[in-house]
C-alpha cells in the first residue's frame, strides 16, 4: 500500500437509491487507476454496502452506528448539501499502529463532517501529507443543511500539511482567505472547477488552465484532483506539472456518474503528451 486516505466513506443519496462516495472512495479509485496501491481507514455502518472496487483497496473499516449520509443537490446557484446521518468519529487511537509505524509514501486526510481528529496528521512525519479540509469547514443545522465556515488561518492542520487543496466554494470565493492559508503551507492549490486551479508555491501564484470537459457529474472531482496532484507531485516535486496532471485527471472524471469515468494513467499521459504544453 502506497497511498493511504483517512476519512469517512459516504452514502450519497441519488434518485432511486444511493451511491458510495467520500474523499476515501474517489481518491482511492483515482490512485488505483493511476497505478498506485491504495489503502483506507474509515467508518462504515451496516446500512452501507461497499462496491466491488473496495476489494482492490487495503481497507481498515471501523464500525459505526450509521454511515455518513449526504445528499448533493446541484442548482444554478451552486451545490446544496444535506447531511441525513453522521458516522462516528475517527480518533488518533483508531489508526492501525502498523500504518503509522511504516508511514506510507502518500497520506491524504479527507474529513467530510468534522469526524477526523487533527492529531492524526502527526502520525505520518515521513509521508507526503495532503489535506482536503472541507470537513473542517462545514457546519449544519438541525435539518442537516450544510453551510460553510472558514478554517482559521492559525489552525494547526495548515502547518502539518505538505499540500493543502481547497476550492473556491470552500473559501466562499474569498481569495484573501486562500492566500492566508498559503502562508502556512508549502504547496496550496485553490481549485476553480471548470476554470482550472491556482497553485500557490514558493511565493508565487500560477494559474493552470483546465482540459475542457463535458460535465455529467462533478461530485468527487476535487478529491480526484487532489489524489492525482499528490501522485504526480510525489514523482516530480514540481507543483505546476502536478497541477496540469491533476486538472486533466479530474476533467475526465466528471464526464461520467460517480467515479465511473476516472481515467487510467495511460489516458492522462496520452492527453498531456499531445496537449500538455498548451495548458
Amino acid at each position: 500500500m502506497d497511498f493511504l486516505t483517512i476519512g469517512n466513506v459516504t452514502k450519497d443519496i441519488i434518485p432511486g437509491g444511493y451511491t458510495v462516495g467520500g474523499t476515501v472512495t474517489y481518491a482511492s479509485v483515482t490512485a488505483l487507476r493511476l497505478g498506485r496501491q491504495p489503502g483506507v481507514v474509515t467508518r462504515v455502518g451496516s446500512d452501507l454496502v461497499l462496491p466491488d472496487v473496495y476489494k482492490e483497496v487495503e481497507l481498515h473499516a471501523l464500525p459505526s452506528a450509521h454511515s455518513l449520509t449526504f445528499e448533493n443537490i446541484y442548482t444554478a446557484d451552486g451545490r446544496v448539501q444535506i447531511i441525513h446521518a453522521l458516522a462516528d468519529p475517527i480518533g488518533i487511537g483508531d489508526i492501525p499502529k502498523a500504518l503509522h509505524l511504516n508511514n506510507p509514501p502518500i497520506v491524504l486526510l479527507g474529513p467530510l463532517a468534522g469526524e477526523l481528529d487533527r492529531r492524526v496528521a502527526g502520525l505520518f512525519p515521513n509521508s507526503l501529507l495532503g489535506v482536503v479540509p472541507q470537513g473542517w469547514m462545514r457546519y449544519w443545522d438541525e435539518q442537516g443543511h450544510v453551510s460553510a465556515k472558514p478554517l482559521d488561518c492559525s489552525d494547526d492542520i495548515l502547518r502539518s500539511a505538505d499540500v493543502l487543496v481547497v476550492s473556491t466554494e470552500d473559501v466562499g470565493q474569498d481569495i484573501a482567505l486562500a492566500q492566508c492559508y498559503a502562508e502556512s503551507v508549502k504547496v496550496m492549490v485553490l481549485t476553480r472547477g471548470l476554470h482550472g486551479c491556482d497553485v500557490y508555491y514558493d511565493g508565487h501564484i500560477t494559474h493552470v488552465r483546465p482540459r475542457r470537459a463535458l460535465e455529467v457529474d462533478p461530485t468527487g472531482a476535487g478529491d480526484t484532483f487532489t489524489a492525482a496532484f499528490l501522485i504526480r507531485y510525489a514523482e516530480t516535486r514540481n507543483a505546476i506539472e502536478a497541477a496540469r496532471f491533476a486538472n486533466v485527471t479530474a476533467s475526465f472524471s466528471v464526464e461520467g456518474l460517480s467515479y465511473s469515468a476516472t481515467p487510467t494513467r495511460q489516458q492522462v499521459d496520452a492527453y498531456l503528451a499531445e496537449h500538455g504544453w498548451r495548458m
